[in-house]
């Protein structure tokens, strides 16, 4: 076992300005400031971002087959973020403590071990007769499983991610490390896609194959457990930064007290609502007729057989050929996690985040007036502008806490159970009224997260600034807590 390396230098600059990165020296992007470097295991945590992220496009093509192959409804079939995204909820926290208990190594081999056996879980529950709902079940209960696995990879990977170099490239080197995950998000749907979506007019309604890409799923994870077994997994430690004299003594405040910290697990919730419902129901708005129009011949005569029928004498997409658009969305999400890692490296983090969610409130109002061509467009783009908001608010939110960063991660995934509730309340409003509609829910978060993002400055000050000599008592009692 590597002895522990802890990073001492804090973060510099004043206060009053904004989080401007500085200009880093040659290599210092994954070297501490005691000199040793870190890229291979930075790889290796970007491989298990991508791991994460193809698991998670394979799950926005399972709403549109169960809803075919089971007869669920729209908001039934968001039990499948519910069970994955409470997955996360329930565990996070307990991650959280294994990661402090046992190290980085451990947590991530634990994790992917927990995802290796709910990937073959598939096999058995693609073989099970009984109701429509008990085979709904057992495939949610096999998708839980998965899930509580990767929220051990995701407690631990997002706060690792930015301790391997320089504090100062923290945000741009989560932002990199997240790109990666956009990566997997763009093949999960081709990879889900090609085997069970209908290439047809007539829609698929067999289970008999879902099995095949989960299968693939656990062969990938083995891999990465022989990786991280051998590979060097230093357990390295955050800098808190100071927000009272060097001599200073005073007692590290409650994570409740730190308002940006506060504010940004409720933006992330929200975020990562809009984001899972958009991802969710993407199929379902490309497949109805009333909002994406007929295929021009010019386009048409492009696509292959298993991407378009005929229907009424005008061209309409198949089922696979809304997943491969779901994928090209994809690859523009993660066109927008490089781009914003380099943004990241010389603009303020939190402005970023502020006009990137602005962005996305204007087109999902383009995408809630259902004008044609232009509301998918619109809903395509906005894969560019949710891309850099997951690992960003994790930045901002564990800005300065030092030690408390593991236990402020934990709570920060915590938030990703926004990705199980909201859905179900997106989709029963697509079944009342229509699927358009329903696209209001992501409008209202991204404008809180644009709201959180041109105040994070303001917030980050406040909690920065020395506290009152009478409330040193207050602060000694509530630095017993655990929050």
């Amino acid at each position: 076992m590597i002895t522990p390396t802890r990073i001492s230098a804090a973060l510099e600059g004043d206060r009053n300005q904004d989080i401007q990165p500085p200009t880093l020296d040659r290599g210092s992007m994954f070297v501490t400031q005691d000199g040793q470097s870190h890229l291979i295991t930075f790889v290796l945590v970007c491989c298990l971002f991508c791991l994460s992220g193809l698991c998670n496009g394979m799950i926005d093509v399972l709403n549109k087959h169960f809803q075919n192959s089971l007869n669920v409804s729209k908001a039934q079939s968001a039990l499948v973020q519910g069970f994955w995204y409470g997955g996360y909820f329930l565990l996070a926290l307990p991650a959280g403590m294994f990661a402090r208990r046992f190290g980085y190594r451990r947590g991530i081999l634990f994790g992917s071990s927990v995802i290796a056996i709910g990937s073959v879980c598939f096999v058995p529950a693609t073989r099970i007769a009984g109701s429509q709902m008990l085979i709904f079940s057992m495939f949610l209960m096999a998708l839980g499983l998965v899930a509580c696995g990767f929220t051990f990879i995701e407690t631990i990977a997002n706060p690792y991610a930015t301790m391997l170099g320089s504090p100062n490239a923290g945000v741009a080197r989560i932002n990199l490390a997240q790109s990666c995950n956009a990566i997997g998000y763009t093949l999960g749907p081709v990879l889900a896609g090609s085997f069970i979506l209908s290439k047809t007019p007539q829609a698929n309604t067999s289970n008999a194959s879902l099995y095949i890409p989960y299968l693939i799923v656990a062969g990938l994870v083995s891999l990465m457990i022989v990786a991280f077994s051998i590979a060097p997994v230093p357990d390295l430690h955050a800098q808190e930064e100071s927000r009272t004299a060097p001599t200073d003594k005073s007692p590290a405040r409650p994570l409740r007290s730190e308002r940006h910290f506060v504010l940004a697990v409720a933006s992330q919730f929200l975020y990562c609502a809009a984001q899972t419902g958009i991802f969710s129901f993407f199929i379902n708005y490309m497949k109805d007729s009333r909002y994406v129009p007929a295929l021009p011949l010019w386009l048409a005569t492009l696509l292959p057989a298993n991407m378009k029928y005929a229907d009424a004498g005008m061209w309409r997409i198949t089922e696979y050929c809304a997943s491969a658009t779901l994928s090209l969305a994809f690859i523009l999400f993660a066109v927008g996690r490089f781009s914003g890692s380099a943004i990241l490296r010389f603009a303020p983090a939190h402005k970023v985040l502020g006009i990137y969610a602005a962005c996305n409130v204007f087109l999902m109002f383009l995408v809630f007036l259902g004008v044609g061509w232009l509301s998918m467009g619109a809903l395509i783009a906005s894969f560019f502008f949710m891309s850099i908001m997951y690992p960003t608010h994790f930045a901002l939110a564990i800005r300065g806490l030092g030690e408390r960063t593991k236990l402020a991660s934990s709570w920060m995934v915590t938030a990703i159970v926004g990705g199980s509730i909201m859905p179900m309340l997106m989709g029963w409003i697509a079944d009342r009224y229509s699927m358009r509609v329903g696209f209001l829910m992501p409008l209202v978060c991204f404008a809180f997260i644009a709201i959180y993002g041109f105040n994070w400055r303001r917030l980050l000050d406040r909690d920065q600034s020395p506290p009152a000599a009478g409330d040193s008592l207050a602060a000694a009692i509530a630095s017993q807590e655990t929050v």
